[in-house]
């Protein structure tokens, strides 16, 4: 059973957690961007590398020349998942599927406004390079997949 406060509780969660990435997100970002020139690679551990990269495009460079499909197509795939969210905030696991991906997806959003590119840094072998807000938006994607196969949570427990 759930208490009064779930659904402010939930709320309040993703907000936290998608600011938790923002800064987390933009902190990274600085420091690469001050510590590292673009092209410059220093490698971390079994070939991943640290890089800049200034990424114009969406998910690996689609839409690489971005500009307004890139923002158009964010702001159409935030405005559903916070719609999805606002009817059903109680939905176990939702708040922190949307905190991430909320907080990913605005981590990303500021650089292209600020930027006009998004920074990726981390290089893995045979993948393209990427941020933390990309993490957060893969981890809440998987979280939101979660969710919904999870249901809705409004059946209560059978009493034994």
């Amino acid at each position: 059973m759930r208490g009064p406060g779930s659904k402010a509780a939930a709320g309040w969660g993703a907000v936290a957690l998608a600011a938790a990435a923002v800064a987390l997100d933009q902190a990274t970002k600085a420091i690469v961007r001050a510590a590292i020139e673009p092209g410059e690679r220093h490698e971390i551990i079994l070939g991943v590398d640290l890089v800049e990269v200034s990424n114009r495009g969406i998910a690996f460079g689609f839409l690489g020349d971005g500009g307004a499909p890139v923002l158009v197509i964010t702001a159409l795939a935030l405005t559903a998942m916070l719609a999805w969210f606002a009817s059903q905030p109680a939905r176990p696991g939702l708040w922190v599927a949307v905190g991430l991906l909320a907080g990913g997806a605005l981590g990303n959003l500021l650089d292209r406004v600020r930027l006009d590119a998004v920074t990726d840094f981390i290089d893995p072998p045979l993948w393209p390079a990427f941020n933390v807000a990309d993490v957060a938006i893969t981890l809440g994607a998987v979280a939101l997949v979660l969710s919904a196969l999870r249901g809705d949570g409004s059946r209560e427990p059978e009493a034994a």
